[in-house]
């Protein structure tokens, strides 16, 4: 057999040299179109348009070789004749950026500040400052939970007189005085270990089904207080963890053993933007899926509060608090009530005006705290900094990822927009945050053809301001199989709001159905065009689209521009009798019974933004049944597998996206159980990888986690490490 050879992989720059002598012509071709543009920025669907426009045998050429790589890695080109510079993406989370001057054929490699400096020029010439310096330059960088914990982990569990700090922590556990876990019998790591050892002795002779306070006050004596379990079984389990833990420590047990503790009772959870009520706000400015969001995720982890206490062997009321704005126009919403309790909660609260009431309210400080959009994230930040506290954020939707080119553009936005304030508040929280809670990889590190929303804050600017260079609820929406939940008596309002304006020859064919907020990045408008576009579509299908309020006119001028824009729509491809607008609606019940309906007649649901930070909506759409197309910038790129349970769609391509949904509703004419095998396979999808169980149970345990960590390692808020976790 031959020696293997190792072989250096080759550099960026060296690929495209490779290219340049191999296929000078073909480069220089494709290279002097993107220079054509002039001075600008491309992004990738616009260098795939002016690479599919060459020659088909010099594409061959090109794509053949190593540049054919390189072009489908590329997230933009900057254009300043006779310059053009790449930022090429191999993988996730690795960049690299080249430049290449279209008069010479010369090729440089940048660093990650020249790059951006290039860029820079767009805006202000390069002549920010003449000695290239900048106003302000960041550089941050994340762990994942994991990778911490591990580290962490080999740091302290060199020998048993390293696990102190787990003794420590284990006796410092009380809640409103009130001791738990470790009394002051227990002074070292040889009594505890003894002790253990001994309550092990005792419980293995007992039920496992034995009460905790049957044994209560024997424990005490020996040095062990509530907190290990309700039953002797759960707290045996705790004692073998701890015990394996003081002689065979590992990261895995410790996670474990510290998710079982008692450390969350008090969570404030930060929501200021919009109108957030639990009724009637859905549709209003700067409301959307968020508020549905949160009111699911207290509901759940209120129940898994409550789950744990009782396990735990507690008597402990848990308190959720919802804090927001205070809005004296509540516009007949709740918006302007100081107290309103959560639906389906026993001790959940939305609290307004919060200046002095959110002492009186938990009588004691918070053991976690959540925020919400770049808002809520920025005053959690500066909450749990001042109580010192364990934080995580939840961005929903980092705006630099849904507006192209909004951070170098900045100054042209701002007056609408804010984004100075609102990029600098979401770089403030996901690096002060303990943790970060993500629906999807995807929000952190994209995918290998998408950029995450996390990963586009490693490296961007914002000219003249600073550089950073590195750094469903199952009540409601379930199956349309589930006769028994059906909510039928709503089908007669449901076939109003569908029909009222179509054709009666119509109502047999399957819907297409969208349902989202009426503004840019959403594409509705989009949506209708690809169909009024398709006849071969429109020929199988009727569509609905629900968004906007067409009852009054917006005060939104993004929203208003979609309106005429689906006005003129309706008016250019004759859609009357085919498609039907209903405005916003803001029944959660309804709308669930609504997707059931869709499925009922064979359809399915399409989400067609530009970007998609996680897509409630499609979530909300699968959990029902309801066969699913989504785009593929986002999110909804993890949530669905391709062809399998459900369907990616380019929203740069609506064409294509047209076709695929025209060809899917053919096969099914053809073969109805292929809608079948989609509908299960997209319930079975949710049903593993999506349930608000899953979640309350990996962020009770997490905030459990990092809790232990911020003690032994005393990283205080303003020394804390960002972590990225995929949910």
């Amino acid at each position: 057999m031959a020696d293997s050879v190792l072989t250096g992989v080759h550099s960026l720059r060296a690929r495209l040299d490779e290219t340049l002598t191999a296929h000078r012509n073909e480069i220089l071709s494709f290279l002097s179109r993107i220079e054509g543009h002039g001075k600008g920025i491309l992004q990738p669907h616009q260098l795939l348009a002016e690479f599919e426009a060459l020659p088909e045998v010099n594409r061959k050429k090109l794509s053949d070789g190593p540049f054919g790589d390189i072009l489908k890695s590329i997230q933009e080109a900057i254009v300043l004749p006779p310059w053009i510079a790449f930022a090429v993406r191999p993988r996730p989370g690795v960049w690299e950026h080249i430049r290449v001057n279209v008069s010479a054929l010369v090729v440089e490699e940048l660093l990650v500040p020249e790059y951006l400096h290039f860029k820079e020029e767009l805006v202000d010439g390069g002549n920010q400052d003449c000695n290239g310096n900048f106003v302000l330059e960041l550089d941050f960088e994340p762990f994942t939970a994991s990778f911490l914990n591990r580290h962490l982990s080999a740091k302290m569990f060199h020998d048993k007189d390293s696990m102190q700090p787990l003794l420590d922590f284990l006796r410092t556990h009380q809640y409103k005085g009130k001791t738990m876990m470790l009394n002051d019998r227990i002074q070292n790591l040889d009594t505890l270990q003894f002790v253990l050892r001994k309550a092990e002795e005792y419980l293995s002779s007992q039920a496992p089904e034995t009460p905790y306070p049957e044994f209560e006050h024997k424990f005490q004596e020996i040095g062990l207080e509530r907190g290990w379990g309700d039953t002797a079984e759960r707290v045996l389990e705790m004692i073998h963890l701890l015990l394996d833990l003081l002689e065979a420590p590992d990261p895995c047990t410790l996670e474990q053993f510290l998710g079982r503790i008692p450390m969350v009772f008090n969570v404030v959870i930060l929501s200021p933007h919009g109108y957030f009520a639990q009724d009637n706000v859905l549709g209003y400015p700067d409301t959307g899926g968020q508020v549905v969001y949160i009111l699911d995720q207290v509901r759940a982890m209120e129940t898994e509060m409550l789950l744990r206490i009782k396990q735990q062997g507690l008597d402990i009321t848990p308190k959720i608090i919802i804090v927001t704005r205070l809005l004296p126009d509540a516009v007949g919403t709740t918006c302007n009530q100081r107290i309103e309790k959560v639906y389906g909660t026993e001790h959940s609260i939305i609290l307004r005006d919060v200046a002095k009431e959110l002492a009186t309210e938990l009588q004691t400080k918070p053991d976690f705290i959540i925020g919400n959009y770049s808002d809520g994230n920025i005053v959690a930040s500066l909450l749990a900094h001042k109580l010192g506290v364990t934080q995580c954020t939840i961005a929903h939707a980092l705006e630099k990822t849904k507006y192209p080119e909004s951070d170098i553009y900045w100054k042209k936005l701002e007056d609408k927009y804010h984004f100075s304030c609102q990029f600098t508040a979401d770089l403030i929280a996901m690096n002060h945050t303990d943790f970060i809670i993500t629906s999807t990889f995807q929000e952190i590190a994209g995918s290998k053809d998408t950029v995450g929303q996390y990963e586009s804050h490693t490296g961007f600017t914002m000219p003249g301001l600073y550089r950073v260079v590195h750094g469903a609820d199952m009540t409601i929406y379930f199956s349309y199989t589930e006769e028994k939940r059906r909510l039928k008596a709503l089908h007669p309002e449901i076939e109003e709001l569908l029909f009222s304006s179509m054709c009666t020859k119509d109502r047999n064919k399957p819907i297409i159905f969208s349902m989202a907020r009426l503004d840019r990045v959403k594409n509705l408008t989009g949506l209708v065009e690809w169909y009024g576009k398709n006849t071969r579509l429109r020929e199988l299908v009727n569509l609905v689209v629900v968004g906007g309020d067409r009852r009054k006119e917006s005060k939104d001028l993004e929203e208003q521009s979609e309106m005429k824009k689906m006005h003129g729509l309706i008016e250019t491809y004759k859609l009357n009798g085919q498609f039907r607008w209903i405005s916003s609606q803001m029944d959660r019940v309804r709308n669930g019974e609504l997707y059931r309906y869709i499925a009922d007649t064979k359809g399915v649901f399409v989400q067609p933004a530009f970007y998609e930070a996680f897509g409630l909506t499609v979530i909300e759409a699968m959990t029902c049944g309801l066969p699913t197309f989504a785009t593929c910038n986002g999110g909804p790129a993890e949530i669905i597998v391709h062809g399998k349970s459900g369907f990616h769609i380019d929203p740069y391509h609506g064409d294509k996206a047209a076709e695929l949904l025209a060809n899917f509703f053919e096969k099914c004419k053809a073969d109805p159980t292929h809608w079948d095998k989609i509908s299960k396979a997209g319930l079975k999808r949710i049903e593993e990888k999506y349930t608000w169980k899953i979640y309350s149970e990996r962020l009770l345990t997490l905030a459990g986690v990092y809790g232990f960590w911020k003690y032994v390692s005393t990283l205080t808020a303003a020394q804390s490490v960002p972590l990225a976790v995929e949910e």
